[in-house]
């Protein structure tokens, strides 16, 4: 087996590309993050783009844009992660702070990068990843969609605060204002957010970004929780969703957390099957 690191992530996806869409549901996070790469998306630090081959065939892939986590690829066994382990300690030493990935292969990642480390690793978040090809209509939820304007910007940033802070832990404000002020300029064919209507009052976010050939990625969804329990998710979500296969996407992808069974059942509901399952472990300093 060989590690081959990439700098350019055009050369990296055209390496990567029958690898990765042959289980494109599975790979849509990476996928996603490639085309912003290769469109030129700004991200805090260089990304890293490596992929294992053995005998010339691509077996693993891994990315990640700085400061986030590691993502890893589907692997048909963890035979590539000493190389990928090896070669991100090379590079940004004990620093990382996450990896993500099929669960087996994730955990095998942090296990070894503990033991490398001497940081501790703990299981962060179980998601399930999503595909919908059809939508099933969400009936008797008052309101409609409208696509989020640049009017609407104070709104966006103060709801992507609270979804982060509620699903990752985290709120930085300069880098949610920097994706809001992003997604408001780009083509609405790659990234948008659309709003949830009621009497005239915006009551749920929905957005979308990381296309891949044939589908693209559903998030945020976030509804204030003062305004939850009413169906609002579901009516916009399913909204979105057909409003995205109208456009010419056979498939709309989503993650969700697996502690929340509501949501996961929400969105069984309007027709999303369930295809893998991957696990985020975060990094912390021995003590």
């Amino acid at each position: 087996m060989q590690l081959k690191q990439f700098d350019d992530p055009a050369k990296f996806y055209q390496q990567a590309e029958t690898f990765l869409l042959a289980r494109e549901a599975e790979h849509n996070l990476i996928i996603g993050l490639c085309g912003t790469l290769v469109q030129g998306g700004v991200y805090e630090l260089p990304p890293y783009l490596a992929l294992v081959e053995d005998a010339g065939t691509v077996i693993a892939a891994a990315l990640r844009t700085p400061p986030f986590n590691l993502i890893l690829s589907e692997m048909a066994d963890a035979g590539p992660l000493s190389l990928i382990v090896e070669d991100v300690y090379r590079l940004y030493g004990a620093s990382l702070t996450g990896v993500m990935g099929a669960g087996s292969l994730s955990r095998a990642f942090a296990e070894r990068w503990s033991e490398m480390t001497g940081k501790l690793h703990r299981l962060n978040m179980a998601e399930r990843i999503y595909k919908l090809e059809t939508v099933r209509p969400v009936r008797g939820v008052s309101g409609e969609m409208r696509r989020a304007t640049a009017a609407d910007r104070d709104l966006l940033v103060r709801w992507g605060l609270a979804f982060n802070q509620e699903a990752l832990g985290e709120a930085d404000l300069a880098r949610v204002e920097r994706l809001t002020d992003t997604t408001l300029a780009t083509d609405p064919q790659v990234r948008g957010r659309f709003l949830w209507i009621d009497n005239g009052q915006p009551v749920c976010l929905v957005g979308y970004s990381g296309p891949t050939p044939n589908g693209i990625r559903i998030a945020p969804v976030y509804t204030p929780p003062e305004l939850r329990g009413r169906g609002y998710a579901s009516a916009g979500t399913a909204a979105v969703s057909q409003w995205l296969l109208d456009q010419g996407r056979k498939f709309v992808f989503l993650y969700t957390d697996l502690s929340n069974p509501i949501s996961n059942h929400v969105y069984q509901n309007i027709g999303y099957e369930a295809v893998g399952d991957v696990d985020e472990y975060r990094f912390n300093n021995q003590e």
